[in-house]
C-alpha cells in the first residue's frame, strides 16, 4: 500500500511540531516520530481507525494525542488532516 499525505496533512505536521519545540524541540522529534509509526501501522492494517460518521469512506485513528483523518482508496492511504485531541477539528 501506498502512503500519500495532502498538502494540509504536510502543513498539520509542521505546525504541530513547531507548537511542540518552542518549550522543547527534543519532545517534539519524539511526538513526530511517535505519530510517523502510528501511520505507518495504517499501511498494513488500514481499517484499524473507525469510520467518520458524517465522512462516508473517511476513518479517524487516535494515536496518542492525536487524530488523524484518512481514507482508503485502492492500494493508496491518504492522510487528510492530522490534530492535537484538544485542538477543535481544523
Amino acid at each position: 500500500m501506498k502512503l500519500q499525505l495532502t498538502q494540509c496533512t504536510q502543513q498539520d505536521l509542521v505546525r504541530l511540531r513547531e507548537f511542540i519545540a518552542i518549550k522543547n524541540p527534543q519532545a517534539a522529534k519524539r511526538y513526530s516520530q511517535r505519530l510517523k509509526k502510528h501511520i505507518s501501522k495504517l499501511l498494513d492494517h488500514p481499517a484499524m481507525g473507525h469510520p467518520v460518521e458524517e465522512l462516508p469512506g473517511v476513518r479517524e485513528l487516535v494515536a496518542g494525542d492525536y487524530v488523524v483523518r484518512y481514507i482508503v482508496l485502492n492500494d493508496e492511504l491518504t492522510v487528510l488532516r492530522i490534530w492535537h485531541g484538544k485542538e477543535a477539528w481544523p
